[in-house]
Formats: C-alpha cells, structure tokens, sequence
C-alpha cells in the first residue's frame, strides 16, 4: 500500500535535514514524501533547495496567531495533495526509524479494522534518550495518554473525515496529537498501539508542546477546551457522559483567570 509522509515544518532547520534523510532513507519502496513550510526565517529555504528533487514541496503563510492551528492548516494542506492509502504525519524536528514504513504496512494489513496506530517514540532531550511513558489506566472521562504527532500513522479514509469534522477555532490551542488520540481512543475504539520503537520524537525549547507552561493561564484554558473537545464528540456521536470533577475545577479556575483584576 502506498504511505504519505505528511512534514509540517516552521524555523527547524536545526533538524530538518536529518527529518527529510530519515524518510529518505526508509526500506520501503511505495511511499511519497509532502513538506508544507509555514514560511520560515531561519535556513530551512537554503536546506529544501538540496531536496527539490526528491520531495514535494510547498509554503504557505501563517493563519493564526495559535501555532496547533497553524500546524493543522499545513497538514491538511498536504493531506490535499497527498495520494497514500496510508498517512504518516511528521514534525520537522523529529525523524523516523529507517524500518518504519515497512513496519507500518505490515501492521495495516494484519489488522484490516484498525484505522490509527500509534507507534512507541524513543524521546530525544539534548541528545540523551529515553522512554516514552503511557498511562496504565483510562479514566474514560478524561483523555487517554497523548502520543506525539510523529508517532501517529493513519488510513486515509479516517484522516479525511477527522479534517472534514475538526473544528478549529473552537478550540485553537489543541494540537492535532491530541485530537486524533482522543478521538480514535474513546470514540472511534479504532486504534492499535504497538511497542514497536519507530519514531524519534525530539523535546526542543520552541516546540508547540513547550509553549505552555504548566499551571500557567493557558495551560488552564487548554486543558478546559480539551474537557470541551472531549464533550462535543460524545453528543455528536450520541454517546452518554457525564461531566466530572475535573471539567468543573478547571471551569473555575479559568473563570478566575478571566476576570482576575490588577
């Protein structure tokens, strides 16, 4: 089955050239490699010139002032262009196991009914690696263990229908990990995990996730549209839930950050 490798990339020339040779690289022969720039600054240009050949490449501006929305326009604007079966997103600070690819066919074509496999990332923090943690337990009220966007491979036809779907600027600070995550874990029950290693996810200071300081007021706000997320696909998909202890802390604490006075 063909892949797409979808790169959605912003000032990471620091690390892209090793994203683009990791996919490159792959010992797998039917796939396509999409990399949308968010029109970056640093030397990201002078780096895809090397690789006009080998790649498809398109730039497109900002059109928000939240980095998960801008991050989302660029997916999908490959996804648009893109031809595989199968879709692998990819951010341009990560990169991809040389046996990925050929790991992920064999995974979609043992297990026909699953849309979404999450694959295990190796976690890469200046240059130490580690493991990624999962958690043991869901809490079906609150969402599951996010896996990270490069580590997200999805069929096509679940893909679509999760863009045609996603409503944006409802909730702007949520990144496309979590929504497909939430989504295809307790909504969809479409997912496979496998404890394969295929993915190197890398811990930067300016990456989407690093952004938002715990505790602080949007780390609140974010983890309110998130609860909000959560609900809005239950009703759509007239599935029960009830509202817990979380949501209405989190309601409260984001109010007060709302009208705090100085």
């Amino acid at each position: 089955m063909k892949i797409s490798i979808l790169i959605s990339s912003y000032n990471k020339g620091s690390y892209l050239e090793k994203c683009i040779q990791s996919c490159l690289n792959q010992k797998y022969n039917d796939y396509e490699i999409i990399l949308i720039d968010n029109e970056s600054t640093d030397d990201t240009g002078s780096i895809l010139k090397k690789y006009e050949k080998d790649i498809t490449i398109r730039h497109s501006p900002k059109i928000s002032k939240y980095s998960a929305v801008n991050q989302i326009n660029l997916l999908n604007q490959a996804l648009v262009i893109s031809s595989g079966e199968i879709i692998c997103f990819l951010d341009a600070d990560d990169y991809f196991e040389n046996n990925k690819l050929h790991q992920l066919n064999n995974l979609f074509s043992d297990n026909y009914e699953v849309s979404v496999i999450f694959d295990k990332p190796k976690i890469l923090t200046n240059d130490t690696f580690s493991h990624f943690k999962i958690k043991k337990k869901l809490n079906k009220y609150i969402w599951p263990t996010t896996y990270p966007t490069s580590s997200i491979s999805i069929k096509r036809s679940f893909v679509k229908k999760f863009f045609e779907n996603n409503i944006l600027e409802n909730y702007p600070l949520l990144e496309i990990d979590f929504r497909i995550t939430s989504l295809s874990k307790m909504i969809y029950k479409n997912y496979l995990v496998t404890d394969l290693n295929l993915t190197v996810y890398r811990i930067v200071s300016d990456g989407i996730m690093s952004k938002i300081k715990k505790f602080s007021s949007n780390w609140w706000k974010k983890r309110l549209q998130a609860h909000y997320f959560i609900f809005d696909a239950y009703e759509k998909n007239e599935i029960q839930y009830k509202k817990n202890y979380d949501f209405y802390i989190t309601k409260a604490i984001v109010y007060l950050l709302n009208h705090k006075t100085i």
